[in-house]
């Protein structure tokens, strides 16, 4: 397994720097545990044992899931390579996301962070909570990036200048008129060469915008020890839903590879009222052909009856 998990890394090479960073960090621990076994040997069994034993040790159950993940990631390129005849790790063996609901603050939250904020990284907080973009994608947006005309931020790079995430990362997002003001000003203060700058004027990378970050939480009333700059892009997430957008939409602007994506995580902020599915199956009722002697009046909505106990066998 310690020998197959070198090979394999150093296929997986050519991908984007953090991802490669993100998935050696993972091997690291399941080599801790399988390095000296097998391919062959590994069983469903020691699967289970193994992911039973990292959450006892405290792992989050997100990660424990992220290290399944990768190590069924190992097996199936295995498999391909002929090294192994199956994959030990399936639904079977898989610990569960143990996915929590995200935080979402509120908006006198967000602009309480906008005003604790050195002015140099104000622009971060707009450019999370108004437009959805991740904290590397923030701190890299150049002036030329942004089409100051037609209202749109279109991503190109992350800090320091490497590739997005996907090319979906790429959509353009559209912002509103007063949004524009603000980046212009920014740009202004700036001289041009960026958005958001450090104290010393330099472009401001994503550990100025954490510090700053760390700094203000703590000053603003209802925000969580752990409130992350991410966080701001769920409160994005969370306006676009409450004003009425449909989950396509949502997914357009979270730049998302998938609907299914914006609905695992988001889905429970869509309403989900019991007088919008009774209003829809009353249209129907209202469409229902009369018969040649019912009477027109037949068919509006009966008056309700006040409150009080359901006659027995109604239910």
């Amino acid at each position: 397994m310690g020998e197959w998990a070198e090979r394999w890394l150093a296929g997986y090479g050519t991908r984007r720097k953090s991802t490669v960073t993100q998935a050696r960090t993972h091997l690291k621990l399941i080599k801790e545990e399988f390095a000296a076994v097998p391919l062959s040997a590994v069983r469903p069994s020691d699967v289970r044992a193994w992911t039973s034993v990292l959450k006892a040790e405290g792992y989050a159950d997100s990660y424990v899931y992220a290290l399944h993940s990768r190590l069924s990631q190992l097996f199936t390129d295995a498999v391909h390579d002929g090294l192994v005849p199956r994959n030990p790790c399936s639904r079977r063996t898989s610990p569960g996301m143990g996915k929590q609901r995200p935080f979402v603050a509120t908006t006198s939250q967000v602009w309480a962070l906008y005003e604790q904020f050195p002015v140099g990284v104000r622009q971060a907080i707009l450019l999370g909570a108004h437009a959805g973009l991740r904290l590397a994608e923030a701190a890299a947006l150049r002036p030329s990036d942004v089409d100051f005309k037609q209202g749109l931020i279109k991503p190109a790079v992350q800090w320091p200048e490497d590739p997005l995430k996907s090319d979906m990362s790429q959509t353009p997002i559209p912002i509103p008129t007063q949004m524009v003001r603000e980046l212009a000003t920014a740009v202004k203060r700036a001289r041009g060469r960026s958005i958001m700058t450090d104290e010393w004027g330099n472009p401001a990378s994503p550990w100025t915008v954490e510090r700053a970050m760390r700094a203000a939480r703590e000053k603003v009333k209802g925000l969580p020890e752990d409130f992350r700059f991410h966080d701001l892009r769920h409160y994005f997430a969370s306006l676009l839903i409450a004003s009425g957008l449909d989950v396509k939409i949502v997914q357009a602007r979270l730049r998302h590879a998938s609907a299914k994506t914006t609905l695992d995580t988001y889905g429970h902020l869509w309403p989900d009222r019991d007088d919008t599915s009774r209003a829809a199956v009353a249209k129907v009722y209202h469409q229902r052909p009369l018969k040649r002697d019912q009477d027109p009046r037949q068919r509006r909505d009966p008056p309700r009856r006040s409150a009080g106990p359901e006659p027995p066998g109604l239910f």
